[in-house]
């Protein structure tokens, strides 16, 4: 699961009141003043790095498992594939049936 930046930022309110606002103001030849002097702050906070931390090793992770994916081939190629027929149709009634309850909500 890959969670997308927004590609528009939103505006910030400043929390400093005005000296937040009268700082961004001045002009370009004063002093350069860094964020922090501005009095805003942000927290992010734990779950972000949680957050960050998965996407990371879900990136990493392959999506399917090519071992398997081999020996599915290999067992058809040789006749020993055995297909279910009562399993795919369970499974295929049980996907219909949540489709059609997902609609009626």
């Amino acid at each position: 699961m890959k969670i997308e930046k927004s590609t528009t930022p939103r505006p910030v309110a400043p929390t400093g009141g005005g000296k937040a606002r009268a700082q961004a103001e001045k002009p370009a030849d004063s002093a350069p003043s860094s964020s922090a002097a501005s009095g805003t702050s942000v927290n992010i906070g734990s779950t972000s790095a949680q957050l960050q931390s998965m996407e990371s090793s879900m990136a990493s992770a392959p999506l399917v498992n090519a071992a398997k994916v081999a020996e599915i081939k290999q067992a058809i190629s040789e006749g020993r594939f055995k297909v279910n027929a009562s399993a795919v149709a369970d499974s295929l009634i049980q996907s219909v049936t949540d489709l059609i309850s997902s609609h009626k909500a």
